[in-house]
């Protein structure tokens, strides 16, 4: 098989996301990157780009996604307690290529969206990218890194890709392309998730606490440990039991006195 037959197909996941002050529904910005970038690989491998959302089709944001450029947003019925991940899962099931924004914007925006759909799907995923560059059956992602720097990784098709938020891609808002675009409903099997039962979903009372080892270096070599990327001391474990591993995390943890037990 030549280049233009391993990727034939691209399906991009879109969410609903919300503004942080108003909460007014509007498209995320995660998922609008997603969708230029496979608004690109597209037309450079003449590829099919199919845009879906699973969720309400009624739901005002998806009609910024016709906007940034897609033609359509395939909408996959699903209530507050199915399992969306399993729904999209089945859908893309074929596909070469699926992206999806790092996490939800507002909504339910635990960030595991990804992980499922290619656990699902028995296939890799590749986190945080950047930019996507496909040849030959297989992609080469740069991966987005804290501190500015990149790490390019390479991954077979078919694979699940989570774009990062600053990504190299431009998306461009057109009130045209909203006006020519169409929200195709679509009937599917609703299934219960197994873990809706134990989230409580509610308004937010507090921001997490945030734990952080007290600073006891001067501030040059604060200021230096934050434009370089040396170690600051810390260990990494990679032999041992989860239990084992557990044991080193309390350990700092109790060192730091970040807990009292």
């Amino acid at each position: 098989m030549n280049a233009q037959q391993q990727i034939a197909r691209i399906a991009v996941l879109v969410s609903a996301g919300r503004h942080p002050m108003s909460g007014v529904p509007r498209y995320s910005r995660n998922d609008a990157q997603a969708l230029e970038i496979g608004r690109k690989l597209a037309d450079q491998h003449r590829a099919q780009l199919d845009v879906i959302h699973a969720g309400d089709a009624n739901d005002p944001a998806l009609a910024e996604y016709l906007a940034l450029g897609a033609r359509e947003v395939e909408v996959l019925a699903c209530g507050p307690g199915d399992d969306a991940a399993r729904a999209l899962a089945e859908r893309v099931r074929g596909y070469d290529l699926v992206l999806t924004g790092t996490r939800a914007e507002g909504a339910h925006d635990s960030g595991m969206l990804p992980y499922s759909v290619a656990a699902a799907l028995h296939c890799p995923l590749v986190g945080s990218a950047v930019d996507i560059d496909v040849k030959g059956g297989r992609a080469t992602v740069r991966q987005f890194l804290p501190k500015g720097l990149r790490r390019r990784v390479e991954t077979a098709l078919p694979a699940v890709i989570a774009v990062h938020p600053l990504a190299s891609g431009q998306p461009q808002y057109a009130y045209a392309r909203l006006r020519s675009g169409t929200i195709r409903p679509q009937r599917v099997t609703r299934v219960a998730s197994d873990e809706a039962a134990s989230w409580k979903v509610g308004p937010i009372e507090r921001k997490p606490v945030k734990f952080a080892a007290p600073e006891k270096r001067s501030g040059h070599s604060r200021m230096l440990a934050a434009v370089t990327t040396e170690s600051r001391g810390g260990s990494v474990v990679i032999e041992g039991s989860s239990v084992e591993k557990a044991q080193v995390i309390l350990a700092y943890l109790r060192e730091h006195q970040l807990i009292d037990y």
